[in-house]
């Protein structure tokens, strides 16, 4: 089984990725569990996985790299489609853009899932498994 630690990636505009992610990810049940200057954490506790969004820049960085140059893809697991459609929802109402509306996909499985573009353009979606 995949076990993710963290993730984290950054963003042009703080404020606007902050009530995004706020907004989308309180109905997934992750909220703010830190800010410090330029960045902020989302997650439910400090010993689970969490999200880290923030205007830093990582010394792992060269020239080359910029927010939202190559666009980001996160999918978070809910445990029903009321929350895919909250997250849709409040995401929109947070500036989010569509980036598809909430329904069945079909594919190796199936999954109804939402797909929003934070303030970047990354690619942000929240999924529930129906096989």
């Amino acid at each position: 089984m995949l076990q993710l630690d963290h993730f984290g990636f950054v963003t042009t505009d703080l404020d606007a990725s902050v009530r995004f992610y706020e907004a989308c990810l309180k109905p997934i049940g992750l909220g703010v569990l830190e800010r410090g200057e330029g960045f902020v954490i989302f997650g439910t506790d400090a010993k689970s996985p969490f999200l880290w969004v923030g205007t830093l820049r990582p010394s792992t960085w060269t020239a080359e790299h910029a927010p939202a140059r190559s666009p980001l893809h996160l999918a978070f697991a809910t445990k029903d489609r009321a929350v895919v459609d909250a997250f849709h929802q409040r995401g929109l109402a947070a500036g989010g853009r569509d980036n598809g509306a909430p329904g069945v996909r079909e594919g190796g499985f199936s999954y109804y899932a939402a797909f929003l573009l934070d303030p970047d353009g990354n690619n942000i979606e929240a999924c529930v498994r129906l096989t």
